[in-house]
């Protein structure tokens, strides 16, 4: 068995002084690494099935939201899951850029960097869209301070509180007739209706597409309303092998999700869970600095709006380098 108490260790230790506005990792605190904590929803039965993991770890980081990890020899494969009840009023996903102060020049940030200001609480981050070296994104993005138009896959939110995943997740339409759009884009869409999206980008690019790389990717189940987002650390033997894309395909099928979408990986791929790193970058300096990332946040405000969820009350290429 592969040790992987290491991941825990760095939010359990200086959990029980870090202060997040809200205990967001409370049941972390002060646990001991090798202690399984129930978390809702639980890894679904096929996941565990397909991945034969020797190691699997939940803990709860909000209501409605739960972090897991599991280690499987198959790869062998490093995976942090965040699921994420979007029924709930209080959950919101955000798309935050790299900018420089001026709010208007591309940069490139790590994603801990990007956490959300302003009254949300940030329950979780990973890293978001292919991006250029000055840090522009490859694809779509849209939020209160940027908007950039492109016909490749996205992943799309608003006020309707469903995520939208696809090629026109961000057309104009879409645009004009919502309010509090937040849109980052990825490649290749790897599920649409529940059925894999051609052959995953094998064909034509197979160094990206059929060779084993860190991973991060988001997915949904329109049914349960539940929102993944996925690491899967690579690079890393014999921690982890990293997935190829139709691995990580299975991996969300398996999680039964309808529609995913592959974001950045390679050196990029990163997790945050309540402001600590629990992913382990395959960069030898550690976290990469990228164009734009992806949250779940946690906004108290929103539930008085009337929105659904009412239960809260009880680089220019596709490269994965």
């Amino acid at each position: 068995m592969i040790p992987v108490a290491h991941n825990p260790v760095r939010l359990a230790r200086p959990a029980c002084l870090h202060v997040v506005g809200i205990a967001v990792l409370a049941v972390f605190a002060c646990v001991a690494p090798d202690r399984h904590v129930d978390a809702d929803p639980p890894l679904p039965a096929a996941v565990l099935e397909w991945l034969a993991p020797d190691s699997v770890r939940g803990s709860a980081v909000s209501d409605g939201v739960s972090y897991h990890f599991a280690w499987s020899p198959r790869g062998p494969w490093a995976l942090h899951l965040l699921a994420a009840d979007l029924n709930r009023c209080e959950l919101e996903l955000v798309v935050v850029p790299a900018l420089a102060e001026d709010g208007t020049t591309r940069m490139r940030k790590t994603v801990t960097a990007m956490s959300p200001n302003g009254e949300v609480v940030a329950l979780a981050g990973v890293n978001g869209d292919f991006f250029s070296p000055g840090g522009a994104p490859v694809g779509p993005e849209v939020t209160s301070e940027t908007e950039r138009s492109s016909r490749r896959p996205a992943i799309a939110w608003d006020g309707g509180r469903v995520p939208r995943i696809g090629p026109d997740a961000s057309s104009a339409d879409n645009r004009a007739a919502t309010e509090g759009l937040q849109v980052v884009g990825g490649f290749p869409e790897l599920l649409d209706g529940g059925i894999r999206v051609g052959d995953l980008e094998v064909g034509d690019r197979p160094d990206f597409a059929a060779a084993r790389h860190p991973r991060t990717a988001v997915g949904f189940d329109p049914g349960s309303g539940i929102l993944w987002l996925v690491v899967v650390d690579g690079r890393q033997m014999p921690h982890s092998a990293g997935m190829s894309l139709p691995e990580l395909t299975e991996l969300f099928l398996a999680l039964g999700v309808a529609e995913a979408l592959n974001l950045d990986g390679g050196g990029s791929s990163a997790m945050t869970v309540g402001g600590w790193m629990v992913s382990s970058p395959s960069d030898a300096t550690g976290e990469r600095p990228v164009g734009n990332s992806l949250w779940l946040v946690q906004d108290g405000a929103a539930c008085e709006n009337g929105q659904r969820g009412s239960d809260a009350d009880s680089q220019v290429s596709d490269s994965p380098t």
